[in-house]
């Protein structure tokens, strides 16, 4: 038999419409398969880790953060009509 459900958050919900036609006792094992394709894999630590910090020693990177702090703190005024 096959049942159908929703899942949202850590839960798994099952459609009320099989439930009714199915009585389980409490205590009873099921087994869930969900398809390969409907998995969501998270990054592995290792890619992660490849990736973090990897401007750490980079001798440009104090002149780029400059630059952009420099043209955020521009006043680069507005026009004003007063008309």
């Amino acid at each position: 038999m096959k049942i159908q459900g929703i899942i949202k958050g850590n839960t798994i919900e099952l459609s009320d419409v099989v439930l009714d036609k199915i009585v389980l006792p409490d205590g009873v094992k099921i087994s869930i398969e969900i398809p390969d394709d409907l998995i969501i894999k998270r990054p592995k630590w290792q890619e992660w880790e490849s990736i973090i910090g990897l401007w750490k020693d980079d001798p440009e990177i104090d002149e780029i953060f400059d630059i952009i702090n420099q043209e955020r703190h521009q006043d680069l005024g507005r026009e004003v009509n007063l008309d």
